[in-house]
Order: C-alpha cells, then structure tokens, then sequence
C-alpha cells in the first residue's frame, strides 16, 4: 500500500571545485562531489559505486555524467545517466538525454533532449504445465 521512497543523495560532500575554477579533462570521483565551476569532460563515479554529484546554479558541466545520485541546478551539455535518484532543480538546464529510475523535476527546469525510463530489469516467468492422465 505504501511505497518506499526514492533514497535522498547523502549529505555528505567530500571534494568540491570551486566558483571561478575550469578543469578540463574527465573526473572519476567516489562520495560526494560538489560542482560551483566548470568542467570540460565526463564526470562519474569511481567503479559504478554509488556518489552523489550536486551541480550549482552557475556551474557548468559539458560532458557525459554518470552517477548514481545527482542533483542539477546548473548547466550540463551532455547527457545523465542516474540509475537512482536525479533531481532536476529549477535553474537546471540540460541539454542531452536524460537517463534514470527515480526522477524530481522542479518547476523551472530544463531538458533538451529524451528522458528514458530505466526500470528494474523485467522478471523472467516461468510455467509448468501439469498433464492429466
């Protein structure tokens, strides 16, 4: 009757890239990342693990971004994949297609691009039929 909600992204965050800060090249990052600059490259998660990236209002990402939580106030040219929680905030401004399994979209934001469902993975049936004799 009642559902269990999405997991909020952790609270925690580890590494930060600073308002005024440009990094050009790919990050792989494990926890939390918080983004107030910009990035040229893709940005994901070390080994699959889950992590938490929150991308400000002024920031800038252009690149793929692959994590398992996300939280988007700014710029991303490129497409998400979330496979747990993304939300969307209302200055969000991507542009590619958005991949997840739990979303939040605010009032505000935008997405150029698909967003495509990825649900759990389809369960496999299997049926016996008795024979009467």
């Amino acid at each position: 009757m009642f559902e269990k909600k999405p997991s909020r992204a952790q609270n925690r965050i580890d590494s930060l890239i600073g308002a005024g800060t440009s990094i050009i090249g790919d990050i792989i990052f494990s926890g939390g990342l918080r983004v107030d600059g910009e990035i040229a490259g893709n940005v994901s998660s070390r080994d699959g693990q889950p992590a938490t990236l929150v991308v400000s209002e002024h920031a800038r990402i252009e690149g793929k971004v692959s994590v398992s939580h996300a939280v988007v106030n700014g710029t991303v040219v490129g497409p998400i994949r979330s496979p747990e929680f993304l939300e969307l905030q209302s200055k969000a401004r991507v542009t590619g297609d958005v991949e997840y399994t739990n979303i939040e979209i605010h009032l505000g934001a935008v997405v150029q691009g698909r967003l495509v469902h990825e649900g759990a993975p389809a369960k496999t049936v299997e049926l016996k039929l008795a024979a009467k004799n």
